[in-house]
């Protein structure tokens, strides 16, 4: 590689110290991605020397507009904004492409280039199938893109549904009645529409029935008009099961199928969710977008812990999944 001298000039003084981070963790974290580049700052001047320093310059100015756009900068944030980087894709394009404002005011957007293609899907298509693996924020943005179109009423309500499936148990050995018992499956989308709607809203949504969260057996035999309804943790689902959901769908209506095919908990072990790209994505309207460990933005730990069981037990991509 070409040995390269670059100087970066940072605008102001509140800039640069968030940008450097609490004794200069970011500038070390920053340094060890880029190991071959020497990094140095001098007062708002930030020197960089070495085959890398194009791309730790590009880090630099991505890192900038994400904090003047109020960006909390951590770890989290400087490894995807890296990433991106070495892959030739700007972080700070993500910043005009907010989702909704929560009822908190806290703006919901997409934090990779994955998640951004995952969200462009829902718009364009009537059913979108995110598969991926832990944290990458599938049923996180689906409900958020849900929340925004009752807002904008391009829907009359939402639908969350999820097959009572899980690892190790079964619903006959909860207490209660039927809605007790599949409570606990549906519990982290009600968390989401929380996070979304805030928890008064999402109660008045509910007695109204304009959001309703119910197990997946209770869709047969419907069809769902004006709805956008979420399939979240599709690769517990059987082929039937599936085949039943899709065919729901009614006029007015979208659909997001969510799900990660190496974590299968169905007792037979054949998943509805794996192999259907061959069969449904030459459909116009149908769209599968695949995210990987790239995308996940939980804490960084997620991200590794994903690698690891990858590198372990070869969990490769399935077919029909990213190269």
């Amino acid at each position: 590689m070409t040995e390269q001298t670059i100087t970066l000039h940072i605008p102001g003084n509140h800039l640069m110290g968030t940008l450097l981070g609490e004794y200069d963790q970011h500038l070390r974290h920053i340094e060890d991605a880029f190991p071959e580049t020497t990094v140095t700052v001098r007062g708002n001047e930030v020197h960089l020397s070495g085959p890398d320093a194009s791309a730790a310059r590009t880090t630099f100015e991505e890192l900038v507009l994400l904090a003047e756009n109020g960006q909390r900068l951590d770890l989290n944030t400087l490894d995807s904004t890296i990433d991106m980087v070495r892959a030739d894709e700007r972080p700070s394009s993500l910043l005009n492409h907010e989702i909704l404002r929560s009822d908190r005011g806290r703006v919901i957007r997409p934090k990779s280039s994955g998640q951004k293609r995952y969200v462009e899907a829902i718009a364009d298509n009537v059913v979108t199938f995110g598969i991926g693996p832990a944290g990458t924020g599938k049923s996180w943005l689906a409900v958020a893109t849900a929340v925004a179109a009752l807002q904008s009423e391009s829907v009359e309500r939402i639908i969350l549904t999820r097959p009572a499936v899980e690892a190790g148990e079964r619903l006959g050995f909860l207490p209660g009645d039927l809605m007790a018992k599949v409570d606990p499956y549906l519990r982290p989308l009600y968390d989401a529409l929380h996070d979304m709607a805030g928890a008064d809203g999402v109660e008045r949504l509910m007695e109204r029935g304009v959001v309703e969260v119910a197990p997946l057996a209770f869709m047969r035999g419907r069809t769902l008009n004006s709805s956008f309804i979420i399939l979240d943790e599709a690769q517990n689902t059987t082929a039937e099961q599936m085949k039943m959901f899709l065919t729901r769908i009614g006029h007015g209506s979208k659909a997001v199928v969510t799900g990660d095919i190496t974590q299968v908990d169905v007792a037979t072990g054949r998943s509805g969710l794996a192999g259907l790209e061959p069969i449904l994505g030459a459909i116009e309207g149908v769209g599968f977008v695949w995210l990987t460990k790239r995308d996940v933005v939980r804490h960084r730990i997620v991200q590794e812990i994903v690698d690891a069981y990858e590198k372990a037990s070869d969990f490769s991509e399935p077919p029909g999944g990213p190269a």
